[in-house]
């Protein structure tokens, strides 16, 4: 099947998980906008299809400017030492989109919002997000929380903890608060991969779906 080409622009960029979506996106012949702060963190990635967009996701107004004549968004932004501009930014990325009218949203959030807490277990539950990354958890359950709010089409994509790897499509999708049959781990590059994916695929539109092996 030929994949359409898109115009994507991916916030949170040089992150873990963003920059292997700018990667990948360019290694399948999209046009890739990277928005970001500071960009002399995206001077390793030299491509003909990448442009890099210069702007602050707290800025409404740059974020604006940002989207526009885009096909779709992907938020992969990070803030867990602070726990506040994951979910603000988010809200500008989603009322920018609305403004210039771009409505696919595919956007990282965690496993353990909302009904997939259920699948975290007793270290995860109350030492990583109970304590030690309790601001990032309430960052990410604001994000979902404006994204469910809008009426974009978005998909928001719950993985668990984040590894090194190559892309194995070998993990588990969608299951429900009770399964527990996981290891609680999945790589940055699957991660990007199924995000990318969510493009051309109506399974979890406006929806939550958690991932992880």
């Amino acid at each position: 099947m030929k994949i359409k080409k898109m115009n994507i622009i991916v916030f949170g960029a040089t992150g873990t998980v963003g920059t292997e979506i700018v990667k990948q996106a360019l290694e399948k012949g999209y046009d890739v906008t990277a928005f970001l702060r500071n960009p002399e963190k995206m001077t390793s990635l030299n491509h003909p299809n990448l442009r890099v967009y210069t702007g602050d996701v707290t800025n409404a107004e740059e974020v604006k400017n940002a989207v526009k004549n885009h096909d779709a968004v992907f938020c992969a932004l990070g803030d867990g030492r602070i726990g506040k501009i994951r979910a603000l930014g988010t809200l500008n990325i989603v009322h920018a989109m609305n403004s210039v009218s771009v409505r696919k949203l595919i956007c990282l959030s965690t496993l353990g919002i909302g009904d997939s807490y259920g699948n975290l277990n007793f270290i995860w539950k109350h030492i990583m997000f109970g304590m030690l990354l309790k601001k990032a958890f309430n960052d990410h359950k604001l994000q979902e929380e404006y994204i469910r709010n809008s009426d974009l089409d978005y998909t928001i994509v719950r993985p668990s903890a984040l590894t090194d790897g190559a892309i194995t499509r070998g993990y588990a999708i969608g299951f429900d608060e009770k399964y527990k049959k996981l290891n609680l781990k999945i790589s940055r590059a699957d991660v990007a991969d199924f995000m990318l994916r969510q493009l051309h695929r109506d399974d979890y539109l406006k929806k939550a779906v958690s991932i992880s092996n």
